[in-house]
């Protein structure tokens, strides 16, 4: 079968099927290489940006495995049994690029960048929650219904100025409150604790 470079196609083709930019996409295949190279001794083993874009695309779309496979000419079952071990390394790489900004630098910086936008002092984040529909599980069910009777997962983001992210808490079902989210999470406990003495979080 046939086999496509789908980092070829024009930008606007990778972001709406990828949702990332093409020099953060060789970024990644680059950082994930190792792993995933290590998992095939095969003489013709699938390319590495055929596995993560894979996952992504799916990740991105929620239907995307087979017209992935198609284009880059292998089977939809090769695309997902190669998601758990591109998951596992994304999982394993999250905490050294979404880091909360406790120091007295970054924080300076972040309020910087934030006052230039609006003049409004002292912002070291944006924070809200977003819903991310999922299937209706079988324990706790109702627990999940949110507000619009959608079954979801309420995930709370922080980010800066530049829309760079500083935490995401992704762990709690549809029908939890945005701020008991905020409370209960590292980043609430640790600021009600005094991690932070001057600076705020923007939110609605």
């Amino acid at each position: 079968m046939e086999r496509e470079d789908l980092l070829q196609n024009t930008d606007e083709w990778l972001m709406s099927r990828f949702r990332l930019p093409r020099a953060i996409l060789l970024e990644l295949c680059e950082e994930l290489r190792p792993a995933l190279e290590r998992s095939t001794a095969r003489s013709r083993a699938v390319p590495v940006p055929t596995l993560v874009l894979g996952t992504l695309g799916y990740l991105a779309t929620g239907s995307f495995q087979r017209e992935m496979a198609d284009r880059a000419g292998v089977s939809q079952s090769t695309i997902s049994r190669a998601m758990p071990t591109v998951v596992d390394q994304l999982i394993r790489l999250s905490n050294r690029y979404i880091k909360f900004p406790y120091g007295a630098v970054e924080q300076a910086n972040i309020k910087t960048q934030f006052a230039a936008i609006a003049g409004f002092p002292n912002v070291i984040g944006a924070i809200d929650c977003t819903h991310v529909a999922i299937k209706a599980p079988s324990l706790d069910e109702y627990a999940y219904v949110n507000r619009k009777g959608v079954h979801s997962i309420n995930v709370q983001i922080i980010c800066d100025a530049q829309m760079n992210l500083l935490n995401i808490v992704a762990r709690w079902p549809g029908s939890t409150h945005d701020s008991h989210i905020m409370y209960n999470s590292t980043v609430g406990e640790r600021l009600q604790a005094g991690a932070v003495t001057d600076g705020w979080l923007l939110g609605e």
